[in-house]
């Protein structure tokens, strides 16, 4: 679909009378009202009193097994396994086991291959043994789905580690890929770049094949272990699947052949790349999994465990872990302090906390100071663009991201900071580097500038996830919305970004959510960057995405989506009530000028009686994205900050109307 900024019928904008809809609203409905504002009142004590004394809130960053278990791998590989740790992850990996024996990707998800072998593994590893109840189920489900020999590339690569699986029978991954020039297919530029920094090491690992003495068989993972690895029918050759298998057959070859020299040069090479990348708190990408493969990778090199580089690096693993009241540990996979202060300052001021309280000014003072002030990965789309942006995590200089930056704007601009000219001028640094990030098409992705390569995903190494970072609507419309908070609405970029945006509509009136779940996440954001830039809510994008989201809503009164949307089209808008997908449904639809609609009447009722008595909300649903449908997240701040924004903004629309309108 396409279309143009101006659909509008010519009705007027409710939001014109903002304060005056919010008496009448109170007038109709005072018991709804009433209820929102009790609970609003109740999440802004709650959320304040998480606040760490330094400024930043921080909720616990949930995804699934496979991060403790191949933290466990990991520890048998290098030979420092402890009993304690062992025991607190073998008991958190079984305290997520399904009742059919699997393991999934996100709570009350289907059983999953890959996952469930990992965890199986892990828990062999943690002394429980194959003919345990537990564990047969688990073994009998995986040879029913093809053992391991049907799992993953990664999966495989761990079990090589050690003899489990054979490394001739993996994809090739030379390291020599770190000298192809960066405009040349496959260069590691055209990968997002949590997969640079994860495939770079594992060239490394896939060059020196290593392999550690195995603490046991794992027979009981094959359809026949005399056979474990039975050939599979390469695709035809003049399809896209048929040419690249025939390229790694090709790699494999050059394997035999490869010049000496150049093999250990680029292997110092890679080396020195995963170096120059480590963070000052010892991690890389402030993501598990590259810091995981360059700890393996320089430890191949020759760097002991004593060495400073990796020191640090199992420093920084350690500090993912999350150790829970019962004694289990649990593996955050990313660490999300950046993201979770900026949404919680937004849900606050909308909330309607004065804009120079306390806890509102200490969040801006640690935020500015985490903006970051030197060129990383993307400078080398982008050379002569100044640096000002920031990343997701406590430390992760190399990789800032266009969302966090633009959805830390929109905080900034909520406070009355008492040092406003270091404020503004972090602001001014942020919308230049987030406007010389702009994609060729006119919208923005998450990391890099038009990183739409359409080779890398079709690497048969490459079946872990999304591997490239194309423009979002969702992440084009947080920049979207942050460029009309600071008076650039009519810029030409901020045009192109919205003409982008309303190309992208699907044809059910939904936006796709890259980085949330999914179609409720994409329209959530999207309607309030239309609002924000004056597209009034009578244009036709508008009325559709508003249909839509009530069609969407379940008979509970709340919204909810299921990850299975990601790869189901008949999951799009169903799933369990949410606390943080019905807030993404209220906000879209309060910036439509639905406040007196039925659909937000009821929105705001399920999240009023949902509510738990210390002001917050239970969410076990996964409704983060890392890679749709193969990564998914339960940010655990989510079913905080969303419902104290969508509430704030019901409660107190005429602030945040007014607040706005002053930007």
């Amino acid at each position: 679909m396409t279309a143009t900024t101006d659909g509008s019928t010519g009705a007027a904008d409710p939001r014109a009378a903002a304060a005056s809809e919010r008496i009448a609203l109170n007038r109709e409905t005072p018991q709804v009202f009433a209820a929102a504002e009790r609970a609003t009142t109740r999440a802004v004590e709650h959320l304040l009193a998480q606040q760490d004394p330094q400024g930043w809130w921080k909720g616990d960053l949930e995804t699934n097994v496979t991060m403790d278990a191949e933290d466990l791998l990991l520890r048998q590989f290098l030979g420092i396994q402890d009993e304690k740790t062992t025991k607190a992850a073998g008991a958190f990996i079984r305290s997520q086991q399904r009742s059919d024996g699997t393991w999934a990707t996100f709570y009350g998800g289907p059983g999953e291959l890959s996952t469930t072998i990992e965890a199986y593994v892990a828990l062999r590893l943690a002394g429980d043994a194959p003919d345990d109840a537990h564990m047969a189920a688990a073994s009998a489900w995986i040879r029913g789905k093809g053992g391991i020999a049907a799992s993953r590339v990664f999966t495989r690569i761990w079990l090589a580690l050690f003899g489990w699986w054979k490394w001739e029978d993996l994809p090739e991954l030379p390291p020599e890929i770190v000298y192809l020039p960066k405009r040349f297919p496959l260069n590691i530029y055209d990968f997002g770049c949590w997969a640079r920094q994860t495939i770079v090491p594992l060239t490394v690992v896939s060059a020196l094949r290593p392999v550690r003495p195995a603490p046991f068989p794992l027979d009981e993972l094959h359809t026949d272990p005399l056979r474990p690895s039975p050939p599979r029918p390469m695709a035809p050759a003049a399809s896209w699947d048929g040419a690249f298998q025939r390229l790694d057959k090709a790699l494999h070859a050059y394997r035999k052949f490869t010049v000496r020299p150049l093999r250990r040069a680029a292997l110092k090479s890679a080396a020195r790349w995963i170096i120059e990348r480590q963070e000052n708190d010892g991690c890389w990408g402030g993501i598990q999994p590259p810091a995981v493969y360059s700890v393996i990778a320089l430890h191949l090199l020759g760097y002991d465990l004593d060495h400073p580089v990796l020191r640090a690096g199992l420093e920084s693993l350690d500090r993912f872990a999350v150790w829970r009241e019962d004694g289990s540990r649990m593996i955050e996979a990313c660490q999300s302090p950046v993201w979770d202060t900026c949404l919680a300052t937004i849900a606050l001021a909308d909330a309607g906390v004065p804009a120079d309280h306390p806890a509102l000014v200490k969040a801006v003072g640690w935020m500015v100071d985490e903006q970051i002030d030197r060129p990383g990965d993307w400078s080398v789309k982008r050379p002569g663009l100044a640096p000002g942006g920031w990343a997701f995590e406590f430390h992760n200089d190399n990789y800032p991201d266009i969302d966090d930056t633009a959805e830390v704007v929109l905080a900034l601009k909520r406070v009355r900071h008492p040092d406003a000219e270091r404020v503004d001028d972090a602001v001014r640094r942020a919308v230049r580097w987030n406007l010389g990030m702009q994609s060729k098409n006119g919208a923005w992705a998450a990391f890099d500038v038009d990183n739409t390569s359409p080779f890398p995903n079709r690497l048969p190494f490459c079946d872990f996830g999304e591997v490239i970072d194309p423009p979002s609507s969702d992440v084009t419309a947080h920049v979207v919305e942050m460029l009309a908070a600071v008076g650039l609405q009519h810029d030409p970029r901020t045009r192109r970004g919205i003409e982008w945006l309303l190309a992208e509509q699907e044809e059910n009136g939904a936006w796709f959510g890259r980085w949330g779940v999914n179609y409720v996440y994409g329209t959530g954001s999207v309607l309030p960057a239309l609002a924000a830039v004056g597209i009034p809510t009578s244009h036709r994008a508008v009325r559709r995405a508003v249909a839509w989201l009530e069609g969407a809503q379940n008979d509970d009164g709340g919204w909810g989506e299921d990850l299975r949307s990601y790869a189901d089209p008949e999951w799009v808008g169903r799933g369990v009530s949410s606390a943080s997908q019905t807030a993404w449904a209220l906000m879209a639809l309060l910036a439509a000028g639905e406040r007196e609609g039925k659909a937000v009447e009821r929105g705001v009722a399920w999240l009023a009686e949902t509510q738990l008595p210390d002001g917050s909300w239970d969410e076990p649903y996964f409704t983060g994205t890392g890679f749709p449908w193969d990564f998914s997240i339960n940010y655990h701040l989510y079913r905080q900050v969303f419902p104290v924004t969508a509430l704030g903004r019901y409660v107190h629309g005429d602030l945040f109307t007014a607040g706005r309108q002053e930007s």
